[in-house]
């Protein structure tokens, strides 16, 4: 009888420190809904229109394909920028056919405001403000097509508006 007494509260303990042990190890892995609440989790993907294309006096469109992904501590962006070749009005005007522009790299701060995310990172570019080491800066608001991405890198600013795609975080 002595046994039984002394067994049941230890047995108890044990599965009171195993449960502890066990939601540790959880919350220590860092689950995708542990990071979204925290902010950790920033990604989105989609086809933008930059505003004003080129600027005056041509204005000509500039498409671009962007992608991003941080979660916890690490991340990567890219963001392919396309113009047609031909000038506007004459055929082919409307095809995106020329690489105008390509900054890839990781990003390695990310800082997330309820509707903004701000990522920071270090990008290779080419055409465009090419280099190797340029530091960049990706402010983006959350939603689909209307959402917006304003990109600094090479001392260039591109605004950019989603058209397809959707920023998540």
């Amino acid at each position: 009888m002595a046994k039984r007494k002394i067994l049941k509260p230890r047995l108890g303990i044990a599965l009171v420190v195993a449960a502890a042990l066990m939601v540790a190890a959880i919350a220590a892995s860092g689950t995708p809904a542990e990071g979204k609440r925290n902010g950790r989790l920033v990604r989105g993907a989609g086809t933008t229109m930059l505003e004003g294309g080129t600027g005056a006096p041509s204005f000509t469109p500039v498409i671009t394909k962007v992608a991003f992904q941080w979660r916890a501590r690490a991340g990567h962006f890219e963001c392919l920028a396309l113009a047609p070749s031909a000038k506007a009005g004459s055929p082919g005007s409307g095809n995106f056919d020329t690489n105008a522009m390509y900054v890839t790299g990781p990003i390695t701060a990310a800082d997330v405001n309820r509707h903004t995310a701000v990522l920071k990172g270090m990008a290779t570019v080419t055409g465009l403000g090419a280099g190797s080491d340029r530091p960049f800066t990706a402010t983006v608001t959350r939603g689909g097509p209307g959402a917006t991405l304003v990109l600094e890198v090479s001392g260039l600013t591109f605004r950019e508006i989603l058209l397809e795609g959707q920023f998540r975080f």
